[in-house]
């Protein structure tokens, strides 16, 4: 049983002003793990007050100083690789698989970030005048639980590269993750203030974050109903927002796409991360005259995607984060079939053998169509909605049909076709033919899937402010 009592103000583990306790519940098995001390709105306000301290010196640092400060985190997470993926596995339920893969991203942030500053030209000439690309000032950093160290390491990677000092609050279920990402951080000697974390609930940490006058600028990952809040705050104080919301991505499999290796994609794409992914695939779009095909596949695709303990190499899926977040996947589920969709594999209730936990069985509905709530949506869970169409436009007019727009699927033989239907789409990223990542590519959502982008030259630039000296 473990007890994390310590957050980090100006360069030092102290003991929050807070005295409320958190439960760390595993959600595998249900028991308990430990508990966390949250952090108040006082030592919100003391993190905020540090990191604005350090800005005024951290903002002057040359770009050689900041590459190897970027160069001494990464050192410092590469010597404990087995402990970030054990211990994501632990609390927050990923697979080995994924949690694998999430510890090779967080290293690539920073990779990316010293890419960056290698490349970008701080000192521009537009017109006639200089333009000067200054640090924003101290940046507001909040996360959820999904990836919890990745996301810390994208946005404080780039809130380095760009001169700017932060205030991290992560969720608190991710407390055991924070407490160790927080240990390399440390020990990468940088400047005191520079980055500083607070655990605590979104309603007094976050809500500090989005109020106070000396934050500059949020960069905020997790639900559009949350992020709609932090907006509403965040103007009051007219600061700079980068909103990454939800999603309900369209997966378009072309009529002539090769269905034995689109299927088992789609099945991927839509059950990514547990399915408690933003960018998950989870509307399945196949021609009508194609779906018998289809579902066969999916069938077939689903007998051999592993439910079950995350820390087995061979698990696919495993629990949902909580016991609210399972309940909410149920209630889903049950919306389907309430109306009348029709369930092909999976359906309410857990798998035989792993009651303890908060295991759902994956589940694909088919004879869905794009007016039903579980194709509206964001389930966070791995349900996967199967809709038919009759044209390529039609296909193109579902896709847009939402009022999301984050990312998107799309396969085809005709690398052209897809490319073709690929530009129609409205959606920050589409991928063609595969699941890939480009970090120095925007991230980022149309509609309500979010406001700005992160990642590469356009994510950086979110944290910069352009000063015009006109002569």
């Amino acid at each position: 049983m473990k007890t994390i009592d310590k957050i980090y103000i100006n360069g030092e583990f102290i003991t929050p002003q807070g005295t409320e306790y958190f439960d760390l519940i595993s959600p595998t098995t249900n028991e308990k793990l430990g508990k966390v001390l949250l952090g108040n709105q006082k030592d919100t306000q003391n993190a905020i007050a540090a990191a604005k301290d350090a800005f005024k010196t951290f903002s002057k640092t040359t770009i050689s100083e900041r590459i190897q400060y970027l160069q001494n985190i990464q050192t410092s997470i590469e010597k404990r690789k087995e402990e970030f993926i054990d211990i994501m596995v632990e609390e927050y339920g990923g697979t080995l698989q994924f949690s694998t893969m999430s510890y090779n991203y967080m290293l690539k942030s920073f990779d990316s970030a010293i890419n960056l500053l290698n490349t970008y030209d701080f000192t521009k000439t537009m017109g006639e005048s200089e333009v000067q690309m200054t640090p924003i000032g101290v940046i507001g950093i909040i996360i959820p639980w999904n990836s919890s160290n990745g996301f810390i390491c994208s946005k404080l990677s780039t809130a380095i590269a760009a001169g700017c000092t932060t205030v991290i609050k992560p969720s608190e279920m991710s407390a055991q993750q924070t407490q160790l990402i927080t240990e390399c951080l440390h020990e990468a000697n940088l400047p005191k203030g520079v980055f500083n974390i607070v655990n605590g609930l979104g309603e007094i940490v976050g809500a500090e974050i989005s109020r106070n006058p000396d934050i500059a600028k949020i960069s905020f990952t997790g639900s559009t109903s949350v992020g709609k809040i932090i907006a509403k705050e965040a103007v009051e104080t007219m600061k700079r927002i980068t909103l990454e919301l939800g999603g309900k991505s369209p997966n378009i499999i072309l009529d002539d796409a090769n269905f034995a290796q689109a299927i088992p994609l789609a099945v991927i794409a839509a059950y990514m991360n547990n399915g408690q992914a933003c960018i998950a695939g989870t509307r399945l779009l196949v021609p009508k005259n194609r779906l018998e095909e289809a579902t066969k596949l999916l069938e077939q695709t689903l007998s051999n995607t592993i439910v079950g303990d995350p820390k087995n190499e061979t698990t696919t899926v495993g629990p949902m984060v909580s016991k609210k977040q399972y309940e909410r996947v149920q209630n889903y589920i049950q919306i389907g079939i309430d109306e009348g969709a029709q369930v092909l594999v999976g359906g309410l209730g857990k798998p035989k053998g792993l009651e303890k936990g908060n295991f759902v069985k994956p589940t694909v509905f088919i004879n869905a169509n794009n007016q039903m709530r579980i194709a509206r949506e964001e389930i966070f869970g791995p349900v996967l909605s199967v809709i038919t169409y009759k044209t390529e436009e039609e296909a193109i007019e579902i896709a847009n049909d939402t009022t999301y727009g984050l990312q998107a699927y799309v396969s085809s033989s005709d690398e052209k076709r897809a490319h073709k239907v690929a530009s129609q789409i409205n959606a920050g990223r589409i991928q063609i033919n595969g699941i890939g990542h480009d970090p120095m590519a925007p991230f980022g959502g149309f509609k309500q899937s979010g406001i700005g982008r992160e990642f590469g030259t356009i994510g950086l630039e979110a944290y910069l402010e352009p000063r015009a000296l006109i002569r």
